[in-house]
């Protein structure tokens, strides 16, 4: 049976990862972070109780900011493939929390990539880069496009992206760089802007509020669908040689585009309710992220299938379908 560790399990992407990994019989194990109230929710369906002789999803609390202990259970678990997915994501926070950002979204990859070579660990290792690498560079953006980043997040990922490519070259590490534009899906954290809007919009729908505030509505951007993104990281770890690869859908839709059929599908016109707020503003904005993932597609056969339009309504039933269920509870 293969084992798998994933940082970042109880996040979007680490959820639907454990969901794929359980399904093709792997042991999954997870890094979580200790904390005083239960935040697992999103893979608590996958939990199963530690008595039970069958259990394949195994928890273990660690910090990207302790090294130490990261070589302590890389040792113990002795995975097959290490997908690290664990950051301070939030791109717009990571401007008043720079040092913080750097420190668990770039140092956080440095001490994993010298945990697995100090004690020797042959296993594959993934990295989620972002195509918040490529900023202000004008799409599209492939494998081949120059980075230049334009938020403290944006920098963190370009050094663990080099330092993946570092460790392979260097200690030929089956290392690969999961280069992922933005996906969503109804898991996606509640501050992050699709999934901030279409929560409003059921909440608007349902009565339970009236104004969405946002900030910029122009910038454009290459949404996908979590699922499937996943399903790339996967196969990025069973291809014969390590590489890095754009997962993207190929398609641009701005803000105001995500917000007009998200109120659209739920039967509401948007301007009676959106308002701007400059407080969402970046202090540098990236305007236009769109992907080519030809590579990914020739190499991995792997081409996504949900575009924005499906998405939003996803979304959106999703938290339609949410909010009724806890009004009737």
């Amino acid at each position: 049976m293969k084992k798998a560790l994933i940082t970042g399990i109880t996040g979007q992407d680490g959820s639907y990862l454990a969901e794929l990994l359980l399904a093709k019989g792997y042991q999954v194990h997870g890094l979580i972070r200790r904390a005083s109230t239960f935040n697992t929710h999103r893979i608590n369906h996958l939990y199963a109780d530690p008595h039970e002789d069958d259990k394949r999803l195994f928890l273990h609390y660690a910090d990207l900011t302790d090294g130490s202990r990261l070589v302590t259970l890389l040792a113990s678990i002795q995975p097959d493939e290490v997908y690290h997915l664990a950051a301070q994501s939030h791109v717009r926070v990571s401007f008043d929390e720079p040092e913080y950002t750097g420190d668990t979204t770039g140092m956080g990859t440095t001490r994993l990539l010298e945990a697995i070579r100090m004690i020797g660990l042959d296993c594959r290792f993934y990295q989620a880069s972002s195509s918040e690498m490529f900023g202000a560079t004008p799409p599209p953006q492939n494998e081949q496009t120059p980075f230049y980043p334009r938020s403290p997040y944006g920098a963190a990922k370009v050094y663990s992206y080099w330092m993946t490519r570092n460790y392979r070259e260097a200690y030929d590490m089956f290392a690969v760089n999961g280069i992922l534009f933005n996906h969503e899906s109804p898991r996606r954290g509640e501050t992050f802007v699709t999934r901030k809007i279409t929560r409003a919009v059921a909440r608007i729908k349902l009565g339970l509020e009236k104004r969405l505030y946002l900030g910029n509505l122009e910038a454009c951007r290459d949404w996908g669908y979590a699922p499937e993104y996943v399903e790339g990281m996967w196969r990025m770890l069973q291809h014969h040689e390590p590489s890095d690869y754009v997962v993207a859908t190929g398609t641009s839709y701005s803000v105001r585009d995500f917000v007009q059929l998200s109120f659209q599908h739920a039967g509401l016109d948007w301007e009676a309710h959106v308002d701007y707020d400059q407080r969402y503003e970046r202090p540098t904005e990236v305007d236009s992220l769109i992907g080519d993932a030809s590579k990914a597609q020739t190499e991995l056969s792997w081409k996504a299938q949900v575009h924005v339009p499906e998405l939003v309504r996803i979304m959106v039933d999703a938290d339609l379908a949410a909010l009724t269920e806890q009004a009737d509870a």
